[in-house]
């Protein structure tokens, strides 16, 4: 059995608890990289966005999950995103410069959007993200001189110092380098003060206050690095789909970023990965249950949004932790045996939306 042990505060804070969890951290990164010499097209497409929409879902639970602010608008930052990069290099400008200003002219967004957080949450918060996303879509269909409006555009494939990343390892290699960056980055805000601050905003705002925290401040730094990560996320899913249109970021988008993060359990980073592969492979598997489902609901277009509806009641339910709660259970399962008890976990079993204070 493997039981870490911290024997100062400052264990707290370290990147890895201890070497063992170090070293398992480094089996998974070989594993992810060398995925490209045993994986087919195919399985490497569906890796690579399980990282575009990981980083969202980072970014999403860094505001959701450990700040405790509502939104219902990061389609409109996704959207920013993938157009800002998407016009730039339309017009000349390299990959990288326009990549990173994607990221940066969506964090710029989200702090334009993070003001009314200052003086609203929860439900009326959630209203107030949801009316700007409504307003970048009209928007982006608007400004059809840039935009291109419905019609949509094309975008050229990255080019990285002379290297054109065409094909489905190269696209793999790069999103999965930005989701590490970003969730590095995450990692150690969380581990900071800043860090810290959010969690108390999370848990009252006034007691926040009281203790010195600028809640000014650090919402709107919340905001911002969580359209940070979702305006790089838009950029390469952008380039990973190589055209783009209005209707890839609609109202639904934001939904389903939402339901991602409480499905894999709000306040845990892993969660917000677990989030990603579900909301990624459940189309799959959808896809190989109709074969054993009556042709009338098989072909029912809307089986793919019910079923994700289904998902989150289930989970708000039975299990609000969401996937990280059983990949927890199982953690303590396999560490505890055979001295694992059957309701250990009940009196930490806490409803979701008490992760979000209105």
């Amino acid at each position: 059995m493997h039981f870490p042990k911290r024997t100062s505060y400052r264990d707290d804070l370290r990147l890895f608890s201890d070497r063992f969890t170090l070293w398992q951290y480094l089996a998974l990164f070989a594993g992810l990289l060398l995925l490209p010499l045993a994986a087919d097209g195919y399985i490497l497409s569906q890796a690579t966005f399980v990282f575009i929409y990981g980083i969202v879902a980072v970014g999403m639970m860094l505001l959701v999950g450990y700040t405790g602010q509502i939104s219902l608008g990061h389609a409109a930052f996704f959207a920013v995103g993938a157009y800002t990069a998407a016009v730039l290099q339309f017009r000349g400008m390299a990959f990288l410069p326009a990549f990173v200003a994607a990221g940066a002219l969506s964090g710029l967004v989200g702090i334009i959007i993070g003001l009314p957080a200052l003086r609203v949450k929860g439900v009326y918060l959630a209203m107030a993200t949801l009316s700007f996303a409504f307003i970048v879509e009209e928007v982006i269909v608007r400004w059809s001189s840039v935009t291109r409006g419905n019609r949509g555009m094309t975008v050229n494939d990255p080019v990285i110092f002379g290297l054109k990343l065409s094909g489905p390892v190269h696209m793999y290699y790069l999103s999965g380098i930005v989701f590490w960056l970003v969730m590095l980055v995450v990692l150690n805000v969380l581990r900071s003060r800043t860090g810290r601050a959010l969690s108390a905003l999370r848990d009252s705002d006034v007691a926040a206050e009281s203790m010195g925290i600028n809640l000014a401040k650090f919402k709107t730094t919340a905001f911002a690095i969580s359209a940070v990560a979702t305006g790089l996320a838009g950029a390469l899913y952008a380039h990973k789909l190589s055209y783009i249109s209005p209707e890839q970021f609609g109202i639904m988008v934001s939904v389903e970023f939402l339901m991602m993060i409480i499905i894999g359990g709000l306040g845990s980073l892993h969660g917000a990965v677990f989030g990603a592969m579900f909301f990624i492979l459940l189309p799959q598997i959808i896809v190989g249950i109709k074969n054993f489902l009556p042709a009338k609901i098989a072909e029912l277009p809307v089986l793919e949004s019910v079923s994700f509806g289904v998902m989150v009641i289930l989970f708000v339910l039975f299990e609000p932790r969401g996937l990280n709660g059983y990949w927890v259970r199982l953690k303590t399962y396999v560490s505890l045996f055979p001295f694992y008890r059957q309701g250990m976990f009940k009196r930490n079993k806490i409803a979701a939306s008490d992760l979000i204070k209105h």
